[in-house]
């Protein structure tokens, strides 16, 4: 039996969760030989988030510091890997990543031997009003530039839904604090040399308001691409696990 931990990154996504979290394949997942344990960090919800999920047997770590995505899954990969857990998966709670579609990331991840996998929405289905025009194109732009800086293909750089295994999360050095974090995580596999597969999935409509900010968050995800094709060691601060 493997370890696996599933990462709910969460912001006042109480409306969400309940839905999200009785939707994961605990079942099937036991079937493919995998132990269990969904944590969610929290990154300062105001609207009962953390006592839901624990209401629904979660394990709740509280994300310290500054605030901000990167942050919240820098923060989470640590105390990931003094879990001593074998496998990660990470989605966003706000239910417009289908759970059912963990157990495929995984099977491609061990079948393929692959470091890392990513659920790609831009090769998927995307449901009717779940991604704006301006932001799918932004996707495609951003992804493009990706690919080009690092040439190591990808069909989606801003994805919120990746398998890891330890050893890649070990390997990544990353300082982002923001929604530039996937890019980021992006670019450290590619500056690794790291096995990185990806099948397509259902991106669904988001529950609750959208929290990426357009084109400023756009621009720094640009950035972070720039800066970490030319800079590929980052210096990081010390980021508690939260617990």
């Amino acid at each position: 039996m493997a370890n696996l931990t599933i990462l709910l990154p969460a912001l006042d996504e109480v409306g969400a969760l309940p839905e999200l979290v009785a939707e994961i394949p605990l079942e099937e997942l036991k079937r493919d030989g995998l132990n269990t344990r969904i944590v969610l960090m929290d990154g300062g919800s105001k609207d009962g988030t953390p006592d839901v999920a624990r209401g629904l047997g979660l394990e709740v770590l509280s994300q310290r510091e500054e605030r901000g995505k990167g942050v919240a899954l820098r923060q989470s990969f640590s105390y990931f890997l003094e879990t001593g857990d074998d496998v990660l998966v990470m989605l966003d709670s706000d239910g417009s990543y289908d759970p059912a579609d963990m157990p495929r990331l995984l099977h491609h991840l061990v079948e393929h031997d692959f470091d890392v996998v990513i659920g790609s929405r831009l090769r998927g289905r995307i449901e009717e009003g779940a991604m704006s025009r301006f932001n799918y194109i932004g996707n495609h732009i951003l992804t493009w530039a990706a690919v080009a800086l690092y040439r190591r293909f990808l069909s989606d750089v801003c994805t919120g839904y990746w398998a890891f295994t330890r050893s890649a999360i070990s390997t990544m050095d990353l300082n982002s604090s923001g929604f530039e974090i996937e890019a980021e995580m992006y670019a450290a596999c590619a500056h690794n040399d790291l096995r990185i597969g990806e099948v397509p999935i259902l991106y669904r409509l988001r529950i609750g308001g959208a929290k990426l900010g357009g084109v400023p968050d756009g621009a720094r995800i640009l950035r972070k691409l720039l800066v970490r094709r030319f800079f590929p060691r980052p210096v990081n601060p010390v980021i508690p696990n939260g617990k």
